[in-house]
């Protein structure tokens, strides 16, 4: 399965259980799961320099997709692919809902 379409059925399968991430989630647990992300992405979900994502205010569905993506190998990334790798289903909805719960850098 080449990158782009195994992207895409991690995309179809999370679609589907999307509204199962709402009330599944725990803020608190991602809060606390998201601690070592803190140190590039900033403890508000900003970016501590220009070339690091804003996390803060996205969509939760977008940031547990990039999660998946990096811990499923399907992107690849220096820093992000190793710190997502031991992140299991739950982490990834915890610290998706975390981020998507902190106000957007205006």
């Amino acid at each position: 399965m080449n990158g782009l379409k195994g992207l895409v059925m991690v995309a179809i399968g999370l679609l589907g259980t999307t509204v199962n991430f709402a009330s599944a989630a725990d803020i608190e647990k991602g809060k606390q799961k998201a601690l070592i992300c803190g140190s590039c992405h900033g403890k508000d979900g900003v970016g501590i320099a220009e070339n690091i994502p804003n996390l803060a205010g996205q969509k939760e569905t977008y940031l547990a997709l990039q999660l998946l993506a990096f811990r499923d190998g399907f992107r690849k990334n220096m820093q992000m692919t190793p710190m997502a790798k031991g992140l299991t289903d739950e982490d990834i909805q915890n610290i998706a809902a975390f981020y998507a719960s902190l106000p957007a850098k205006k």
